[in-house]
């Protein structure tokens, strides 16, 4: 099982068909993708303590990262992140990569918050390759993987607001932006990645239901 290479994608949506051509399956699923980060983005609640809100892009992530494997997983978020630099209004808020930051001089994309949304593409690259051995098969080994992805999206979020926040005042309260990038997402975070967890097993149950 742990040297399996199929995705549960690959098995929902085989090469047959319309999806014959990996280009059109691939886009398609990518396009797809794209859309339920959208869809997550507006599921938003800001935080008064934070520049940062509460979105269920999170879940997103972690599940299209599984459910799409590395490299499908990968450039689905660089084409949500290529849909934000069009000026799509894709991101949470309904604001695009050059909207307006909570640093009015400085747009999203390279904004206190940016590190979240750059840190996708690496979030999927480590998920999808560990599904891809597998991990997704079962709860007990999806939730360590989970739980590496939304650390990295974690670290990668403190780490670019800290630098901004010292590039910008010359100052660096690391308690402080701990409880600003960190903290007040663990709780929402948990329960994420748990829903998360549970998807992926529960999809290949069924399909081994089906067979």
């Amino acid at each position: 099982m742990l040297g399996s290479h199929t995705t549960l994608a690959q098995r929902l949506a085989p090469r047959q068909g319309l999806l014959a051509r990996p280009l059109v399956r691939d886009g398609a699923l990518a396009l797809a993708g794209t859309l339920l980060l959208t869809l997550c983005a507006r599921i938003s609640f800001p935080i008064p303590t934070t520049p940062v809100p509460v979105t269920m892009q999170t879940f997103a992530v972690l599940l299209l990262s599984a459910l799409y494997g590395p490299r499908l997983g990968a450039a689905t978020m660089l084409l949500y992140l290529a849909e934000g630099l069009a000026g799509l209004p894709v991101f949470a808020g309904g604001r695009s990569a050059w909207s307006p930051s909570s640093v009015p001089a400085l747009p999203v994309i390279i904004g206190p918050t940016a590190g979240y949304l750059l840190s996708w593409p690496v979030v999927a690259l480590l998920v999808g390759a560990l599904a891809e051995r597998g991990w997704d098969r079962t709860i007990r080994s999806a939730l360590p993987a989970m739980l590496l992805g939304s650390l990295v999206i974690l670290i990668c979020g403190f780490a670019w607001l800290a630098a901004a926040t010292w590039l910008i005042s010359g100052r660096l309260n690391v308690a402080g932006l701990l409880g600003a990038a960190v903290l007040p997402f663990l709780p929402g975070d948990a329960l994420k990645l748990v829903l998360a967890a549970l998807a992926l097993p529960g999809g290949w149950a069924l399909l081994r239901d089906r067979g």
